[in-house]
């Protein structure tokens, strides 16, 4: 993905959390971050890596992942991860993990809850993770929609809440990995996938003897 985006360089990376959780190499994503993004959030698995967050509370495939990744933490990793919070704001834009309403746990898939979480932030332009679904949100048609690869959208004058997608895991049909184009100062967005050597992550997954759903999902985006 990294490479997709270097074709045509942003200004600033921006990654709304969940760096570790689900994949078989947190170290190395966490290296990644640190060296490419301007501004990390943390996100609910990443809270349950550092054990902050009760693993019972998770699914048990999500639990088993997450406890096998607070053993493989470095102290490089987990010293990033405990500096990162579940919001910020950039250049007027709100950024949050899960919604403003609950940076961590709410999840944003109805057209009534975000609607409720755009009327919690005070920025006109929010940006939420969580979900690993692209999805778009504009306050004056109030509809909420997934975005396909190469889906556009003008947000200037209006309100609106973006899902960029996720990159290890998406959710929505389309096993690539998923990111968001902003130009701000145009006020325009367009979503991008871009392809990855799933079956490589897959093996690596079932390598570390992780739970076998979470590799055969990969390559359904499911």
């Amino acid at each position: 993905m990294l490479g997709s985006i270097d074709q045509d360089p942003p200004d600033e990376i921006w990654c709304l959390g969940d760096l570790v959780g689900y994949g078989p190499r947190p170290n190395r994503c966490c290296e990644l971050i640190a060296e490419r993004a301007d501004v990390c959030l943390i996100g609910n698995h990443d809270l349950a890596a550092l054990g902050r967050l009760d693993l019972e509370i998770f699914s048990p495939d999500a639990a088993v992942s997450a406890a096998w990744t607070a053993q493989m933490l470095e102290p490089d990793t987990r010293t990033l991860l405990e500096g990162l919070e579940p919001k910020g704001e950039r250049e007027g834009v709100g950024l949050f993990h899960a919604s403003p309403r609950d940076p961590v746990w709410e999840y944003v898939l109805s057209p009534g809850v975000a609607y409720a979480a755009l009327g919690d932030a005070p920025q006109d332009l929010v940006l939420v993770g969580h979900s690993h679904v692209a999805l778009s949100f504009r306050l004056s048609n109030t509809t909420l929609a997934t975005a396909a690869e190469g889906t556009e959208l003008d947000f200037a004058g209006d309100r609106c809440l973006l899902n960029p997608g996720s990159v290890g895991q998406p959710r929505d049909g389309d096993p690539r990995a998923a990111w968001l184009l902003l130009d701000l100062e145009a006020g325009h967005a367009t979503f991008r996938r871009v392809e990855y050597d799933v079956a490589t992550t897959q093996t690596e997954i079932r390598e570390r003897g992780l739970p076998e759903v979470l590799a055969a999902r990969l390559e359904h985006g499911v």
